[in-house]
């Protein structure tokens, strides 16, 4: 079980308050820093760098980051349990969605973005117990457990794989609706596997074979599928 101090009270977070901690956390996770810049957050979040900072104040004044202005923006413990908390439960929820409900690839993430904010601990642990106890989302994503322990891959990105090399998709680092559509229309998903046949030094443009199909995909396509 998550154990905050008892100077901090989950049910007082905001929506957007949760929402702040599960984005620094997963830009830390992201850079292998455990650490944000307020740039990121805003550009993560689509909000004004001036909002950031004033929110980062109220989360400091919670003891749920350390920050300094124009420094860096680190978790604390309880804040980093918080956010971690918050990830469980919108990852299960994707993953009941899609199994379950078949919701399709692209259209679990903004109805789990609503149900990750649910309160009932013993709920997401039923619903945890239900799926079998699922170690990834319907995306790739490690989903923590009950005490926030995930599994991490040794992964990187599909530009970074070098021609001639096979690889299989685990993640997408983009949930956006109009980036899992186009997913969907190369044919493409979790597991599937990518033969990388050639990549264009000045632009990163790449020729990939797909199920025999040969498809050429941009960098920025490439910057957001993760493989292993």
């Amino acid at each position: 079980m998550f154990k905050n101090p008892k100077n901090i009270v989950p049910m007082d977070l905001s929506y957007t308050e949760e929402n702040y901690l599960k984005t620094i956390f997963k830009i830390g996770l992201d850079n292998g820093s455990e650490e944000a810049g307020t740039n990121e957050l805003a550009v993560s979040l689509w909000v004004k760098p001036a909002s950031v900072n004033e929110m980062l104040k109220k989360l400091k004044a919670k003891k749920l980051v350390n920050y300094e202005k124009y420094g860096k923006i680190k978790l604390t413990r309880p804040g980093r349990e918080l956010a971690v908390e918050v990830i469980r439960k919108h990852r299960l929820w994707e993953t009941f969605l899609y199994e379950i409900l078949e919701f399709s690839w692209d259209e679990v993430h903004e109805v789990a973005e609503e149900l990750e904010h649910i309160r009932s601990k013993k709920l997401i642990n039923k619903l945890d117990q239900f799926l079998k106890y699922p170690q990834y989302d319907p995306h790739g994503d490690p989903i923590p457990d009950e005490k926030g322990v995930f599994q991490k891959l040794s992964k990187k990105t599909l530009s970074k794989a070098e021609p001639g090399t096979s690889c299989k998709i685990v993640a997408v680092k983009d949930n956006s609706t109009s980036f899992l559509q186009y997913v969907v229309s190369l044919g493409l998903g979790i597991n599937n596997k990518i033969k990388v046949i050639s990549r264009e030094e000045f632009d990163g443009l790449m020729t990939i074979e797909i199920n025999g199909a040969i498809k050429s995909v941009s960098q920025k396509f490439s910057d957001n599928i993760i493989v292993i």
